[in-house]
């Protein structure tokens, strides 16, 4: 899917790659996240699980779970359908292991995400949001050619909200 990395569906099979990556204290800062017992985790993490399998059902995209050439589980990136300000959107989220953070991952899943789509799915527009302070993630949209459209609150914290269109240049 990628020159470096293979992305498939998300399925039942990858609930203990994502229990690992759901643990980790550096992955869940960004987002305001503490990292629960591994019991918590487990449940936590089957629960978002089913969410997006569900949303696979329902909508026919995703999220994507992206492995090396050798199997090696990198991140997960998908679209999904979200709400803000009760307006319906698409968001693109990503998430890269943090043992891997600064190889360009995230914006190499992203590309791939992104251009399926628009292209396969002909989906007019994506959204990006993140923690004003999560700089490294903003980077990830820039790269992408997502553009700065307006700070909002979510969860009593600063987001930034970013958009692309389709029919916009891309990098």
């Amino acid at each position: 899917m990628t020159a470096r990395l293979r992305g498939l569906p998300l399925t039942e099979g990858d609930l203990a790659d994502l229990v690992e990556l759901h643990q980790d204290p550096r992955v869940l800062a960004p987002f305001g996240v503490e990292a629960s017992t591994p019991d918590e985790t487990a449940i936590e993490t089957r629960e978002w699980l089913e969410w997006r399998l569900d949303h696979w059902r329902e909508h026919g995209f995703g999220v994507w779970m992206f492995r090396d050439p050798d199997g090696l589980f990198v991140g997960r990136c998908g679209i999904h359908r979200w709400s803000l300000d009760g307006q319906s959107e698409v968001e693109l989220g990503y998430v890269v292991r943090s043992d891997l953070w600064s190889h360009g991952y995230a914006t190499e899943m992203g590309g791939a995400v992104v251009d399926h789509a628009f292209s396969a799915l002909g989906l007019p527009t994506l959204v990006g949001f993140t923690r004003r302070t999560n700089i490294s993630s903003c980077r990830v949209l820039e790269k992408l050619g997502f553009v700065y459209e307006r700070s909002f609150t979510t969860d009593g914290k600063s987001s930034v909200l970013y958009r692309l269109a389709s029919s916009s240049p891309r990098p």
